[in-house]
């Protein structure tokens, strides 16, 4: 988030960062560490990464507008004399200790996100809830690891009323030391599900890692909990053993923020619900009850940090997919167009028996067919083939058409599938594309998915610019 009034004062970020200030730096109205998306007045952090050292981009930075470079004091003297820079012990450091200096000065009251599955649309669903009530600051895209949190928490400005964190992990410990910046009020743990098992011993062993998150929780915090998830119990104990309240969510009758009627279409959803004891009705501007069911997390913390439900819930309305994530996309074929529902950002077992679930509701075309096009689901350890067959059941009840296989792991669905569903096979997605191609007709809907190393977004890319869309979204 970059604004047009001071974010930081110099002397503020130098002493935040125990930095030493060279050259004339400009006011600093945003936190950048990529030149690909630096605004002017941005300071960039030159972080070292495993692919890239920022350093190299610091000569980029400053010529496109960057109010200074924070750089590591051993890189410093390459620099000519007169550059503005913030010179530092290490550059990750520095943007850490930025963070936290951000969190400190802040009377925003903050939320936490992490789960398994839904953390970014759950995130962008409490911003868009949020912002009804006032200036609300969230991590951009999916800005949840190491560099990611500190750089959203960088980001906060001072004046913002609310503020909404998405924390991610894929071993044990990684979100500990995140939260623990973050600082939250309220903290949403979606629901637990088998995602990086490679990493873990079991599903127990993911909640755990996931209850990291009540660690950070300020004094009198809230842990927002999926009472519908298996998991529950384990989370809920973790919680308490932290001195948090618990508030739970979910259809169970139990619930404090309750589901109460539902009405699932191919495009939004409506329902009642019941938050802590208030009766909203709303409608939501994403399909699927996975959806709804962290709709029901978000309302109960716009609720618990002081937010006005019926604004929440006013705005929800507004809420889209993000990039990835069920963004539909028309392709023109001969004779007419088939749509296509981009599901290609990441997926575990839960996130695809959700997309078909939604791919089962959408509506097609006369003569047209629901088509899944599935790529590899990565890092669930040697249970990897029985998750992928498994998915056969939910093809089958959802009535799906036809289903196209792509990666040594979906061979497992491929031969669970009765032979009246295969559509076709391929070993990597770079080679489904003219399968796909040549087997597509009007009317079709087809819903593409899979782990992001199965590289199903550019099959989304090709079959988009080979049926040339006739529009970038179905709005």
């Amino acid at each position: 988030m970059t604004n047009m009034t001071p974010l930081y004062g110099l002397d503020e970020l130098a002493a935040a960062t125990a930095g030493e200030v060279r050259g004339l730096p400009r006011t600093v109205t945003g936190v950048s560490i990529d030149t690909r998306t630096l605004a002017p007045g941005d300071a960039f952090f030159a972080i070292t990464g495993e692919n890239s050292d920022g350093h190299a981009y610091v000569s980029a930075a400053l010529d496109n507008g960057a109010a200074l470079a924070v750089v590591a004091r051993e890189r410093a003297d390459g620099f000519a004399p007169d550059a503005p820079l913030l010179v530092v012990d290490d550059v990750l450091h520095a943007l850490e200790a930025t963070g936290r200096a951000a969190r400190a000065r802040s009377q925003a009251r903050i939320a936490a996100v992490t789960g398994s599955v839904g953390k970014t649309t759950t995130k962008e669903a409490l911003r868009l809830a949020l912002s009804a009530d006032g200036l609300t600051h969230a991590s951009a895209a999916s800005y949840n690891n190491h560099w990611g949190v500190p750089l959203s928490l960088a980001r906060l400005p001072r004046e913002a009323r609310f503020g909404v964190f998405e924390i991610g992990m894929n071993h044990p410990g990684e979100i500990t030391p995140l939260v623990q910046m973050v600082r939250p009020h309220v903290a949403i743990v979606t629901t637990v599900e088998p995602v990086h098992m490679a990493q873990f011993s079991g599903i127990e062993a993911i909640a755990d890692a996931k209850a990291e998150i009540f660690a950070g929780l300020e004094p009198g915090g809230v842990a927002v909990l999926n009472c519908d998830n298996p998991q529950f119990g384990r989370l809920e104990a973790a919680a308490r053993a932290r001195g948090a309240r618990v508030v739970t969510f979910g259809a169970d009758a139990s619930a404090d923020s309750r589901l109460v009627d539902l009405c699932l279409k191919s495009d939004c959803s409506t329902l009642v619900a019941d938050v802590l004891g208030t009766r909203v009705t709303l409608k939501v501007g994403m399909p699927g009850r996975h959806i709804v069911q962290n709709i029901l997390a978000v309302l109960a913390a716009a609720h618990l940090l002081g937010a006005d439900l019926a604004l929440a819930g006013l705005a929800l309305a507004r809420l889209k997919p993000p990039p990835g994530r069920g963004v539909p996309v028309r392709l023109a074929l001969p004779g007419g167009t088939a749509t296509l529902l981009d599901e290609s950002y990441n997926a575990n077992p839960a996130s695809m028996r959700a997309a078909l679930d939604v791919l089962s509701r959408t509506p097609v075309g006369p003569r047209g067919r629901r088509i899944a096009v599935l790529g590899d689901m990565l890092e669930l350890g040697p249970d990897g083939p029985a998750h992928h067959a498994e998915l056969a059941a939910p093809v089958s009840e959802g009535g799906i058409d036809l289903v196209f296989c792509c990666g040594p792991l979906m061979r497992s669905l491929w031969q669970a599938l009765p032979s009246d569903r295969r559509g076709g096979y391929a070993p990597a997605s770079d080679t489904l594309t003219a399968i796909l191609a040549s087997a597509l007709r009007p009317g079709d809907t087809l819903m593409v998915k899979g782990s992001n190393g199965s590289r199903m977004g550019p099959l989304v890319k090709a079959l988009a610019d080979r049926f040339r869309a006739v529009e970038e979204a179905v709005v």
